[in-house]
């Protein structure tokens, strides 16, 4: 079975439902609040193991009731916990209004993530095991770094979502083989506002990018191959929170299982599709024989 190692956040989101989201100094009222698990490490870790994959999460949770829980969401996904920590304090938060049209916007507090600065033992003999490691940006650079270079020298294929968008260190990503921003995070990164030049700025960087579009589909680039522009289900978003976590999960998976490129984008946007109409990060992300269903219907 494919393994996937996920080097990354778990946060406790904090979800509050309104019709519209409050501007600067505005008050709303809200019709519906939520604790549900999340982080985008987390999320990616349970979408790739709905997918089919077998899954070892590397990261922290603080000593409080969150991290129980945390913890314990990531078991029942059937995800490895062995080398998640868990540290004095309390676990990360993101904080997360959702409007009625399912977009969001988010304010995460790290928390034990912070704490995650450097690999401990063990981890990279569990990265060096694996088919894919899976990283982002809700931990300190430091450990993004010595995960991408534990990777390296075994062989491991790295896939880096670049969330909460930042500078990128040329060493860093001299070590990722595949990088996955949504268009802000692609415009932010190059400066460029067309979604197809920045991608095609950032494949001087390293040597495969996709770009998730939204409701749109997502735009792959490699080097010396055309590219591809993959159409995503038309279906009613309900919230889109976890969605570009659930479509990393489901890619690296596909891809690791060796399908083709065009035909991984496909299902791994099939499985994003199914996650924006329920609501929730983690608890909306798909098992794979709905994704397989969406895939083919």
């Amino acid at each position: 079975m494919t393994h996937i190692v996920v080097l990354g956040s778990t946060n406790m989101d904090l979800v509050t439902y309104v019709a519209k989201a409050p501007q600067s100094g505005e008050t709303v009222t809200g019709r519906e609040f939520r604790t549900i698990p999340g982080g985008k490490g987390s999320n990616q870790a349970i979408a790739a193991a709905r997918a089919g994959a077998t899954v070892s999460m590397i990261g922290a949770v603080g000593n409080d009731a969150f991290g129980l829980r945390l913890r314990d969401t990531l078991e029942h996904s059937g995800v490895d916990t062995d080398f998640l920590r868990t540290v004095e304090g309390p676990s990360g938060t993101a904080h997360i209004v959702v409007d009625d049209g399912g977009a969001n916007s988010i304010v995460v507090i790290p928390g034990a993530n912070g704490t995650v600065d450097h690999l401990s033992p063990g981890d990279e003999g569990v990265i060096a095991s694996a088919d894919a490691l899976l990283m982002q940006l809700e931990i300190p650079s430091a450990a993004v770094v010595a995960g991408a270079e534990a990777a390296h020298r075994h062989g491991v294929r790295t896939v880096l979502t670049p969330s909460p968008v930042q500078p990128l260190a040329p060493e860093l990503l001299a070590m990722v083989d595949l990088l996955v921003p949504n268009e802000y995070e692609a415009v932010t990164l190059t400066g460029r506002t067309d979604p197809r030049e920045a991608a095609a700025a950032l494949l001087d960087l390293v040597p495969e990018v996709v770009v998730t579009l939204g409701a749109t589909g997502s735009l792959y680039l490699a080097r010396g191959v055309e590219p591809l522009v993959i159409p995503a289900p038309k279906v009613t978003a309900v919230d889109s929170t976890g969605a570009g976590d659930t479509f990393v999960g489901a890619l690296a998976v596909a891809l690791a299982e060796e399908k083709p490129v065009r035909e991984a984008l496909s299902w791994a946007a099939a499985a994003a599709a199914i996650s924006v109409q329920r609501p929730g990060a983690s608890v909306s992300m798909p098992y794979r024989p709905e994704i397989d269903a969406q895939f083919t219907a």
